[in-house]
């Protein structure tokens, strides 16, 4: 599952993580990206310690599926992880799927969190060119949060998954699988045991904000046309 940020897809992970024969494995070239890149992220310091930093040893563990543990592995990542000479050969074999919301959402959520905004930061440009490399199913939020079983049963057809309506709730409170991350990004799904309902007018924008938005909706616009 590829989204970029505050796009429902802790969620979707939530989701995934109810069902009997599914793992889960969050954000795992998170900790690569901080120490490729040196981006200044909330918990850099604890992110880089307490997980993976070798983006080969990821791509090796995303082939490995847990054997033996679930039938099914669910994996969430973000296209702006995916920094030149990170291995996505893996991602080929796998079943993907791209989570999207529209950029206004997007930009008035991930501004709340950080002082700083790009769109490389939320990763539009990165996943339409995942999309292109890699194809697969495009799913909104915005459509899962206004009927989640509807969209949750579209989106198991689709890719040859029997639903289950576990998918549709999930215990509060954190996961054992969450990143150590999880405490500056996920108190709102930490509060929740569902999908919440559907959302109400785009936020107004003004500014470099309202800009970022509009350099972001050709890419959304163009995945959000083959969505389910």
């Amino acid at each position: 599952m590829w989204s970029g940020p505050r796009n429902l897809s802790t969620a979707m992970m939530y989701a995934f993580g109810n069902r009997a024969d599914c793992a889960i494995w969050d954000e795992p070239f998170y900790a690569p990206y901080l120490a490729a890149t040196g981006a200044d992220h909330p918990l850099r310091a604890e992110i880089i310690a307490a997980h993976e930093t070798d983006p080969a040893a990821v791509a090796r563990r995303c082939l490995d599926t847990i054997t033996g543990q679930k039938p099914h592995f669910y994996m969430k990542h973000m296209p702006h992880h995916m920094i030149a000479g990170f291995p996505l050969d893996w991602a080929a074999d796998c079943v993907n799927v791209h989570l999207i919301r529209h950029p206004a959402r997007v930009i008035a959520s991930y501004g709340a969190k950080m002082d700083h905004i790009s769109l490389e930061a939320i990763g539009y440009p990165q996943q339409a060119a995942l999309f292109d490399k890699l194809g697969g199913v495009v799913i909104d939020s915005a459509d899962i949060r206004a009927d989640p079983a509807t969209m949750l049963r579209k989106l198991c057809a689709a890719i040859g998954l029997d639903f289950d309506p576990a998918m549709l709730h999930w215990p509060a409170g954190p996961r054992a699988e969450d990143g150590i991350w999880a405490s500056h990004w996920y108190n709102a799904v930490h509060q929740s045991t569902g999908f919440a309902g559907a959302e109400g007018d785009l936020p107004e924008l003004a500014g470099e904000a309202a800009q970022l938005c509009r350099d972001a909706m050709p890419f959304y616009d163009k995945l959000a046309a083959v969505r389910l």
